[in-house]
């Protein structure tokens, strides 16, 4: 018993002390509230890559900010973006983000940077975001939020758009081994206007009316995506697997189709150049189309990645072909620079052969997919050739073109035009390597 007594005495002396130093915390007067004085402006450094972050913590004060109460104080040390990674500190001070990634995503938001129209869609770039009366989404249409998504490997679906029926606004499940709810939906997927990607397009166009058209024309040079599925997709790529002749080789796969959009001058003068070659010809009246205009395919070299998967924006560099030509149309004064010479002279050399055409399409850059240009040609009166002929520069006398045919000199056929509005890009079509 006597042994324990030190020890109480100790557990005494210690709450005695604690007691008086809880009167002394009671009695103290509160500590007088700091002046208000605004905080000092963020410096901008470019040295340090962190301007755009400070500039928008500057520019919106108290964005996200968390202050003062403990149960904010966690968050308030954490990136005003992600709201996961803690703030960045430089050792001078505590940035609004934790790194460049997070400030150049919310400075992309604020200024619309990265497209030419923050209003359009963030896939394609070209089509404005689709709004359904509550919200305005990121995307345009079905097609280009499926496209954006990462690639899944096919079902036997060919064309799987997910977990509702693909017309556009529908939300009902699709039946089983479609992509709609219904052959009513089917159908006006399959013929949606290419513009605004929501209404039946008219008889004979591309478009739902004539504000569609006007502004399509208006974007022109642009391409237009067509969706997987469409009759207009479907409708060239008929056709490149119909002609592609070559003997020992398998047509390749066709990946995607761009709608070529041309400023209306461009299409205009064409349109003047077929009606006058239809009123020399009238071959309306022998049950052809106006001029005589057919679809031949063109194949050049493409040196950016036009036509891949996101890739809608033109290059600028003088060697790409391809961008050339879907931006301005052909011009001939540019004939021979690659070549030096033409079975049939100087003209514009197109084929009914998807195969040949496929070997002059030429990658100078660095993509899975090949380009092919199906063109809208007017054809007129043609002359057909069987042998060369490298002196012209015009069709011969009485004609509106050369139609070199198989044999003689050729294994597949040729179409030769000498004039820059008889010809317009019309498909971009984009297709596996073979």
């Amino acid at each position: 018993m006597a042994s324990h007594i030190p020890t109480a005495l100790t557990a005494l002396s210690f709450l005695s002390s604690v007691a008086s130093g809880l009167q002394k915390a009671q009695a103290a007067p509160a500590p007088a509230p700091p002046p208000s004085v605004a905080p000092p402006a963020p410096q901008s450094s470019s040295s340090t890559g962190t301007s755009s972050a400070s500039s928008y913590a500057a520019q919106n004060p108290g964005t996200n900010n968390t202050t003062s109460t403990g149960s904010s104080s966690t968050s308030s040390s954490l990136c005003i973006q992600c709201h996961v990674k803690p703030k960045y500190t430089d050792g001078t001070k505590t940035h609004q983000f934790c790194g460049k990634s997070c400030a150049s995503k919310v400075s992309s938001v604020k200024t619309g940077s990265g497209n030419t129209n923050s209003n359009n869609c963030t896939f394609c770039h070209n089509r404005p975001k689709y709004n359904d009366g509550t919200r305005t989404h990121d995307y345009c249409s079905k097609a280009c939020a499926q496209n954006a998504k990462p690639q899944r490997k096919q079902t036997t679906s060919s064309t799987t758009t997910g977990q509702t029926c693909g017309a556009p606004g529908c939300t009902n499940p699709p039946h089983h081994s479609s992509d709609y709810c219904s052959i009513a939906h089917k159908t006006l997927a399959e013929n949606l206007c290419l513009m605004c990607l929501q209404a039946p397009k008219m008889a004979n166009s591309h478009f739902c009316s004539q504000t569609c058209i006007d502004d399509a024309e208006q974007k022109g040079p642009t391409i237009l995506e067509v969706p997987l599925g469409h009759s207009t997709f479907k409708s060239v790529a008929d056709q490149f697997k119909a002609s592609w002749r070559h003997a020992g080789s398998t047509c390749p796969a066709v990946r995607r189709i761009y709608k070529i959009m041309m400023p209306p001058g461009k299409l205009a003068n064409y349109e003047a150049y077929k009606a006058a070659v239809e009123a020399k010809g009238q071959f309306v009246a022998q049950g052809r189309s106006a001029g005589n205009e057919n679809r031949r395919w063109h194949g050049t070299r493409r040196v950016c990645n036009l036509g891949d998967k996101g890739h809608t924006q033109f290059c600028s560099q003088s060697s790409c072909s391809l961008c050339s030509i879907i931006r301005n149309s052909f011009d001939i004064t540019l004939w021979g620079k690659k070549t030096g010479w033409g079975r049939f002279g100087k003209g514009i050399y197109t084929s009914s052969t998807s195969s040949k055409s496929n070997d002059y399409s030429h990658n100078d850059c660095k993509s899975n997919l090949k380009a092919i240009l199906l063109n809208k040609v007017v054809v007129g009166k043609g002359c057909k050739m069987l042998q060369d002929n490298t002196s012209l520069t015009a069709a011969p006398a009485g004609y509106d073109s050369v139609l070199a045919e198989k044999g003689g000199s050729l294994n597949y056929d040729e179409l030769v035009v000498y004039n820059n509005d008889s010809i317009r890009p019309s498909f971009l079509v984009m297709y596996d390597e073979p």
